[in-house]
């Protein structure tokens, strides 16, 4: 299951740019791997107050989102899809982009972790 995990500034998010960011985000996924993959994609949106937002040591006025995006490792190296960490960092910038304009594009950081079987679990269930 692809969950997403957007740290962002609160003041970029103002109660219309969420519906459009969770389905941009939804739609990056889904250019990877498919249809398959809308239905079960979650995506969780953290506001952080501007004063509590800093890049090299000071304040930041920078729309910066930070973007994690939880997968079962082996989803990572899926027969046919090529090299999806690549494809799925472009999309998710891309996707960014979409929502934020094109000044975001270099501030925009993506993370893609691969969780290992048995490390993650849903209903008292280990996967």
């Amino acid at each position: 299951m692809p969950h997403f995990n957007v740290q962002i500034r609160e003041e970029d998010l103002d109660g219309k740019v969420e519906p459009k960011l969770i389905r941009a985000l939804t739609e990056a996924v889904v250019t990877v791997y498919g249809e398959w993959a809308r239905a079960v994609a979650v995506v969780e949106l953290f506001g952080i107050p501007q004063r509590r937002w800093g890049i090299g040591g000071i304040p930041s006025e920078a729309n910066a989102p930070i973007v994690t995006l939880n997968m079962r490792e082996p989803a990572l190296n899926l027969p046919g899809i090529g090299n999806a960490p690549a494809g799925l960092i472009a999309s998710i910038t891309d996707a960014m982009v979409t929502v934020f304009g094109e000044p975001v594009r270099k501030h925009v950081t993506v993370l893609v972790v691969g969780v290992p079987a048995g490390r993650s679990g849903v209903g008292r269930e280990a996967v």
